[in-house]
């Protein structure tokens, strides 16, 4: 029983790498080549970074968030000295932050009520939206404790790997679900500049 459990968790891992590696030659030829394909009305296509798992040798415990704000890339510590570096989304100039905070809350296709400092800089927004495909907040949130911000998905995929957010680190929506599976509330989040 325990080597057909350890053949169906080794083939699991198999298929997870397998994917991840074509995103990775997506993204790599994207850099090399400049293409990432063309939408459906002929404009280029970006391509997220890849989701990956990498050795990691730092200072936090398995099950801890790390966020390098530089580096634009979100890091879910494994045991045995691996993490899965996720491509994000993070704050652009004047809206950067760091320190350490944690999931307070989780929702699956999370409504969105922009906060009053945001209405104030975009008074066009709606005032409500409820979860759905077209919600900003995308499939998935993760609410940090003690701020208005959240790790969560996007409706606008070309966004990650940029600094456009309002401060929210933003996730595709296949690797918000995969994170948010992952983690508990009361996750550790380190949010590093």
């Amino acid at each position: 029983m325990r080597r057909r459990l350890l053949a169906v968790a080794g083939i699991v891992a198999w298929l997870t790498l397998a994917g991840s590696m074509a995103n990775v030659e997506a993204y790599e030829y994207q850099q090399a080549y400049g293409q990432a394909g063309m939408d459906m009305e002929g404009r280029p296509r970006a391509i997220a970074p890849p989701r990956e798992l990498v050795a990691y040798y730092g200072r936090y415990a398995p099950g801890t968030i790390i966020i390098s704000t530089e580096e634009r890339r979100l890091y879910y510590v494994l045991p045995g000295n691996q993490a899965i570096r996720y491509g994000v989304g993070v704050g652009r100039p004047g809206f950067e932050w760091s320190g350490t905070r944690y999931v307070a809350m989780k929702r699956e296709w999370p409504s969105w009520t922009p906060p009053s400092q945001m209405l104030r800089r975009r008074p066009d927004l709606p005032r409500f939206m409820p979860g759905g495909p077209s919600n900003p907040l995308g499939a998935r949130a993760m609410y940090l404790g003690g701020t208005l911000y959240r790790i969560h998905g996007s409706n606008e995929p070309e966004t990650i790997g940029q600094a456009v957010s309002s401060g929210c680190i933003r996730m595709t929506n296949d690797d918000v679900v995969d994170l948010y599976d992952r983690v508990r509330v009361g996750t550790r989040v380190v949010v590093l500049r």
